[in-house]
């Protein structure tokens, strides 16, 4: 039996290393991320998550534990996902400065026939930015491969006044609610 990362980002490896997970394997999902728009946050990364886990169960063996994760930034009504400009970035932290937003992380964990899906919220209070700090800030290229345009674990760090919540949430991984779905399967990490 193996755990099963269907993901490629190194900060969620990098949380279950932290963890002590023994014979971890990385099969990141590769198909489209298909899930509607319309749905409430907290639906829409369980559903993305599941999407990711099930493409990834495929090609694994049955006795496998599959991992998936989906990270969304939810500000105003609207999804801040990955920027795929800098003007993207941009607009984004521009709607971030001196506001608090919502971070929902959705969670699959699969065995067998058995799946559990979970979505986790931390709310997270930026202080203002400047356009300078915001360019300076897009110019590092950290953005660019995060939801919501920052890395909380990273330089973004400068901009959070505060969060409510689960800190590993907010980089993209929720611990203790992860723990809790792999020790109802049977797996504990202690």
């Amino acid at each position: 039996m193996s755990i099963v990362l269907a993901s490629a980002s190194p900060r969620r490896r990098e949380l279950m290393q932290m963890l002590g997970v023994r014979d971890l394997v990385i099969l990141p999902a590769v198909g489209e991320e298909k899930a509607g728009r319309a749905l409430p946050p907290d639906e829409l990364v369980k559903a993305l998550a599941a999407h990711k886990a099930r493409e990834v169960a495929e090609k694994c063996e049955k006795d496998d534990i599959i991992v998936a994760a989906d990270t969304i930034v939810w500000h105003d009504g609207q999804v801040y996902g990955k920027p795929h400009t800098e003007a993207d970035a941009r607009r984004m932290l521009r709607g971030l400065s001196g506001d608090t937003h919502a971070v929902y992380t959705g969670v699959c964990v699969l065995r067998g026939g058995q799946e559990l899906l979970a979505a986790e919220r931390s709310a997270v209070r930026f202080r203002t930015l400047t356009d300078a700090e915001i360019a300076a800030y897009i110019a590092t290229g950290e953005p660019m491969d995060k939801a919501g345009a920052y890395g909380i674990q990273g330089r973004g760090s400068l901009f959070v006044e505060g969060i409510e919540g689960d800190f590993f949430n907010v980089v993209g991984l929720p611990l203790c609610r992860l723990g809790l779905m792999l020790k109802e399967l049977g797996v504990t990490l202690l």
